[in-house]
């Protein structure tokens, strides 16, 4: 039997500050909302941290219920990485640290939402790939600075 993913469910202390979070500042749509619990499209929910713990474990929380222990990441992509960190910069978000590229090129910035759970925004791979061998860079020096097969490269580059 076929298992499928289907949601990340993390859980909240307050639904309201969350939503502003995830669908005010990261643009994320809502498309369903049961009070105690939210889902965005693309696989993302929230509930509220005391709602979850009736539904899960039938009682209510500990007042330290592990909440956003830098132990988990929810990984966001745009095109435009740049505006999306001056606005969550402006919204006085936590800034983990600014726009770095990681060690296979990739532009990325992380921020604590408002439970403290780490939200990484980076460009999307194909935007890397393209922006290398804008540089001057061949597909296969793109490749292997990207990790990236030969033949992904090769299919970005020929859409771009």
């Amino acid at each position: 039997m076929p298992v499928k993913f289907k949601v990340a469910v993390i859980f909240v202390q307050d639904i309201d500050a969350s939503r502003a979070f995830y669908e005010g500042l990261l643009g994320q749509k809502v498309t369903m909302d049961h009070g105690e619990n939210v889902e965005f499209e693309g696989g993302l929910s929230i509930w509220d941290v005391n709602h979850a713990y009736e539904m899960v474990y039938q009682r209510a929380p500990e007042s330290d219920a592990p909440l956003g222990r830098k132990n988990l990441e929810l990984y966001f992509e745009s095109t435009d990485i740049d505006s999306v960190l001056r606005q969550l910069s402006g919204a006085q978000v936590d800034i983990v640290h600014p726009i770095r590229e990681q060690p296979w090129g990739q532009r990325v910035f992380r921020v604590h939402d408002p439970d403290g759970h780490v939200v990484e925004v980076g460009e999307p791979i194909s935007a890397t790939i393209l922006r290398y061998h804008a540089q001057g860079m061949d597909a296969a020096a793109v490749a292997e600075w990207t990790s990236m097969p030969l033949e992904i490269v090769e299919q970005v580059i020929g859409e771009a």
